[in-house]
């Protein structure tokens, strides 16, 4: 064991400043190098220096989504070292303030349109819960549909064949797309367009007039409550 390198890892996370941009990370989305100064209580330039030692340090790692970067945990060992050491500091401290992100618009935020395939709150919950269910496997930039893919998405409506289609054609059939609102992957590719308009089609989803965004009707709220759970359904649509 390097005790240089420990020490190095030590003093950039214990630096206050990039404590509190590490910490801003721990729910696990990505954030601008500004939305990080903001919770380092920095500079955007003071931060931008702090972002390149912990990048370089593999404490975190960039994603590009057009012409943002983002900053998230590199890795979930990242995670748990924080997470060590939070629930060694004094539990009467103030929680660190949460970075808000993304539309301001509650209804934007749960559901929209990225392209061709659905964003927001509600895109991101899927997507959480096919992980779970092994259904999808996330690595980095790729996404890819598993075996269990059918079966998980058996309640929703979406028949085998359906998911067999999406994956044919030049277009790749899953994909990670980080949502701009949550800052978690949604999925995309053929499966993302898939899964968008099978919603509409279900009439789970309406789309607004001369926006991106997407009207939740009442029969959409049922039949994600149901598939998602009533836990997470609640969470998802606390704001609403």
């Amino acid at each position: 064991m390097n005790t240089n390198q420990v020490a190095r890892i030590a003093a950039l996370v214990g630096e206050p400043a990039r404590t509190g941009m590490l910490m801003a990370l721990m729910d696990g989305r990505a954030l601008t190098a500004r939305e990080l100064a903001d919770a380092g209580r920095i500079t955007p330039a003071t931060a931008s220096r702090h972002l390149s030692l912990m990048v370089e340090a593999g404490l975190l790692r960039v994603a590009h989504q057009g012409r943002h970067r983002y900053h998230r945990l590199a890795t979930p060992e990242v995670a748990r070292l924080l997470e060590s050491i939070m629930q060694l500091a004094a539990q009467s401290q103030p929680a660190p303030r949460r970075v808000v992100t993304g539309p301001r618009d509650a209804a934007l935020r749960l559901a929209r349109t990225c392209y061709d395939h659905l964003a927001g709150g509600i895109a991101v919950a899927i997507a959480d819960r096919l992980v779970e269910d092994g259904a999808v496997v996330i690595e980095d930039d790729t996404a890819a549909l598993t075996d269990r893919a059918g079966h998980a998405l058996h309640p929703l409506g979406l028949p085998m064949e359906a998911l067999a289609a999406a994956g044919r054609g030049s277009r790749p059939p899953c994909r990670p797309c980080l949502d701009w609102g949550e800052r978690k992957m949604h999925l995309a590719g053929r499966f993302g367009a898939l899964l968008c308009s099978h919603c509409l089609a279900q009439g789970w989803l309406r789309p607004k007039p001369g926006t991106r965004g997407l009207d939740l009707t009442p029969p959409g709220a049922i039949a994600f409550r149901d598939w998602l759970g009533e836990e997470r359904w609640r969470a998802l649509t606390a704001h609403e």
